[in-house]
């Protein structure tokens, strides 16, 4: 690695985050330094897209899609596990809250602002029908298996599984998800590739060669790099949300949408430059990829972890929840069919993001 790599941006700012992981950890933390802190961590985002753009680009598509899919899951198991070890009653419902957050930013966020920068830059976004709607149907399944059926089972009270249901959710989802990817990467691979507006499927990046195996080598070093400091970092940090959420009168589950809303930051980033290159199947990758793995890797990973956690575990959805989740999927399902969208479909996801956000904060 030579002067001019050790010199750039997106080397450094990981090298610091972890350095002030080092520094404050296990530490209270006062504002100046929380804001210091909360700098770096979104530096370390930043480089994370970065370097996850890099190797992506080297193993191509869809499989590109799928490393920020589950580098992001990684963060989000890591912050839930850690935040419900340390706080009390008030974090039984956090997998939930988050979980369902991030479903909600994916289809209606990432999916919504990617189909209208593709449409304003070229009126019409097209993607492959077949490919997102398997990922759209699949997302669906294990949302409904995973946050709606605990409020109507009966072995427990209240909005949780019995041990049993919830291990058995637990497989059912991680398989569902493991279908999904082989059915990605090797089956049907073709119904998950980029396409342009005249229809044209790209295979690869257009003139541009792939970086070396040296070169990805070492962002996937950076990466986990700034991974592990984006996690260690937002662990540092969370007091200070929690705290301010509680100062501003707000729910306690909008502690649940700052998580998933700092954790998707790269794939929002990530998923904007593919519509903005013509590129919207590889962001409804992105997207879909996210909300399924958000569910179908951290309801299994919360599962393991119960064992080891006291306390009830909340999953199942309120009656406001349901209905913006059924009207996600509705809308969502309208807008993958025809295989085009324009920004009116755009337009409609992220009003339906906004009244989310809305009534996160106004129950």
């Amino acid at each position: 690695m030579n002067l001019k790599i050790l010199y750039q941006w997106n080397v450094v700012l990981p090298v610091l985050s972890v350095v002030a992981l080092v520094l404050t950890w296990g530490r209270d933390l006062p504002p100046p330094v929380v804001v210091i802190v909360a700098l770096l961590l979104g530096g370390a985002v930043l480089a994370a897209v970065h370097h996850a753009e890099v190797v992506a680009h080297r193993v191509g598509e869809p499989y590109g899609s799928l490393i920020l899919a589950v580098a992001v899951t990684v963060i989000e198991v890591a912050l839930i596990v850690t935040l419900m070890i340390s706080g009390g009653e008030k974090s039984q419902s956090l997998a939930r809250d988050t979980v369902f957050a991030a479903v909600m930013i994916t289809v209606n966020g990432i999916m919504g602002i990617s189909l209208l920068v593709s449409a304003l830059r070229r009126r019409i976004a097209v993607f492959n029908p077949e490919g997102t709607g398997g990922a759209l149907a699949t997302v669906a399944a294990i949302a409904t298996l995973s946050l709606v059926l605990p409020t109507f089972t009966t072995s427990r009270p209240g909005p949780q599984f019995s041990p049993a249901q919830l291990a058995f959710a637990a497989v059912v989802s991680l398989g569902l998800y493991l279908l999904f990817v082989a059915v990605q990467t090797r089956r049907h691979r073709d119904y998950f590739m980029p396409i342009t507006t005249a229809g044209e499927v790209i295979d690869g990046e257009d003139h541009l060669e792939p970086p070396s195996a040296r070169t990805a080598l070492i962002s996937l070093g950076l990466l986990l790099i700034a991974l592990v400091s984006v996690v260690g970092l937002a662990k540092g940090i969370s007091p200070a949300i929690e705290s301010g959420v509680a100062s501003a009168g707000l729910p306690h589950s909008v502690v649940g949408v700052v998580i998933a809303l700092l954790v998707l930051l790269p794939e929002t980033i990530a998923a904007v430059r593919a519509a903005a290159r013509d590129r919207v199947q590889t962001s409804l990758n992105l997207a879909l990829g996210s909300a399924m793995a958000s569910i179908g890797l951290t309801i299994p990973a919360i599962a393991i972890a119960m064992i080891w956690l006291s306390g009830p575990l909340l999953l199942g959805l309120g009656g406001t929840q349901m209905v913006l989740l059924v009207l996600t999927f509705v809308v969502g399902t309208l807008t993958v069919v025809p295989g085009r969208a324009n920004i009116l479909q755009g337009g409609l996801h992220l009003s339906l993001l906004a009244v989310f956000l809305f009534l996160a904060a106004s129950p």
